[in-house]
């Protein structure tokens, strides 16, 4: 089938990669000349793992193309997917729909036939409403169906989600729609039997916001535990294991840390709760989970400052990790950024490394010194911190680490280590949700 996919961002891109991957011809719009430049020469504007190499064998193949041009795009496509921006809206955090519409009106505009626009940007309830009417204003004659399919990705796994979906959810009542998105996913089928679940459109744009908003709240819970653990003297990573057995709850998003962060879960959590409020139908849970990961970042930088005595004034911290979870470069909300905050407020100096994301930390994190590796870093530092796992953090030699410190104090956020470890190779070490030694 030939597919425009219009937005080559994080989902945009990847969506297309896979689609031209399982045999569609796909063309990639998107109104960033550079980008689309820079994509001619497989220079990804983002980093996932194997994209590049997944991006580079479906051009050479023919099925993957890149445009500015939107009408050339649109031609002839069987459907259009909308994968644009929606950031948190200034003011009231509603997810900024202006590029969704901006697209909508365009794809009207140059539609050739009847095609299916799909939505595959992470969308408030209705909006297809409006796509279906921005079209019906501007194409009344052109056939065109509206679709809902959210993106269910996580950073890091990308191509390994879109290939091997737990589900598949479409949204549309019309069948020759139906028809459509089944034909577009056969290929799945090939891979294994994921489910195609079909709702009405306004379930499945509710289906994204709900599924995460409810790992949001999951790990805000877990972290909540982690603290009272810390207070009674109970092991966090064995509370968690021993829930998560439990097949009604499940072992995933129960990994006590500093909070939630990156491009999909604090801005899907404020969109649901305004989206809420416009139906006068309060989601407290939701409300109180956002207020709570919200405040939990910062005191992570307070822990840091409590393991140091108290007192950061003067004091050089090493911090391991800056991108919001491992495996991508966004910094968006991540962590990181408050940690350092409290830190700095405190008068510490910051030394920090990232295995990707220092281009895109160097400009939000100001007075920070960005190091070449952890152990140049770590060189006379009165603290390491690990605050994103990256799996080169997993094996650190701690005996050197030990020596290289000026304090031999480990402050880990992600409970990496064993504290037998650390104590074996003269490290103190500090853990979320873990008894306290001695």
């Amino acid at each position: 089938m030939r597919i425009a996919m219009i937005g080559t961002g994080y989902v945009g891109l990847v969506s297309g990669a896979c689609f031209s991957d399982f045999g569609h011809e796909v063309v990639c719009v998107d109104k960033d000349a550079r980008k689309i430049e820079l994509l001619h020469q497989n220079v990804m504007p983002i980093y996932e793992p194997g994209l590049a190499e997944l991006v580079a064998s479906n051009v050479k193949a023919g099925r993957l193309t890149f445009t500015t041009d939107l009408g050339a795009g649109v031609k002839d496509a069987d459907a259009v997917f909308i994968a644009v921006g929606t950031p948190s809206r200034r003011g009231d955090g509603h997810a900024d729909l202006s590029y969704v519409y901006a697209a909508a009106r365009e794809i009207a505009e140059n539609l050739t036939g009847p095609s299916v626009i799909v939505t595959k940007s992470t969308v408030p309830v209705g909006t297809g409403d409006e796509v279906e009417r921005i079209l019906a204003e501007v194409a009344p004659h052109s056939g065109a169906k509206v679709v809902s399919n959210p993106e269910f990705l996580r950073e890091g796994a990308a191509i390994e989600d879109f290939k091997r979906p737990d589900r598949v959810v479409v949204g549309t009542d019309d069948e020759d729609a139906r028809q459509v998105m089944r034909e577009i996913y056969r290929p799945l089928s090939l891979n294994q039997n994921a489910p195609i679940v079909f709702t009405g459109r306004r379930t499945s744009e509710l289906i994204k916001y709900a599924a995460n908003a409810f790992l949001a709240v999951k790990i805000t819970f877990i972290n909540e535990i982690a603290d009272l653990c810390e207070a009674v003297g109970a092991d966090v990573q064995e509370v968690s294991r021993g829930i998560g057995m439990d097949n009604r709850i499940g072992a995933k998003f129960l990994h006590a840390g500093p909070g939630y962060g990156g491009s999909c879960f604090p801005k899907d959590t404020l969109a649901l709760l305004k989206t809420a409020a416009d139906n006068e139908t309060p989601q407290r849970i939701v409300e109180a989970t956002v207020q709570v990961n919200d405040a939990r970042k910062r005191a992570m930088g307070r822990k840091v400052i409590k393991a140091m005595g108290g007192d950061a004034h003067d004091k050089t911290v090493a911090v391991l990790g800056l991108t919001f979870k491992p495996n991508t470069d966004d910094m968006r909300d991540a962590p990181s950024l408050s940690v350092i905050a409290a830190l700095q407020d405190a008068g510490a100096t910051v030394r920090a490394y990232d295995p990707e994301g220092v281009e895109q930390a160097r400009p939000m994190l100001p007075g920070v010194e960005f190091s070449a590796s952890p152990y140049v870093a770590a060189e006379g530092a009165d603290a390491l911190v690990i605050v994103t796992e990256w799996d080169e953090f997993r094996a650190l030699d701690l005996g050197r680490m030990a020596k290289t410190l000026k304090t031999p104090l480990l402050v880990d956020l992600r409970n990496i280590y064993p504290p037998a470890e650390a104590a074996r190779a003269g490290l103190r070490l500090v853990g979320v949700g873990k008894p306290k030694a001695g």
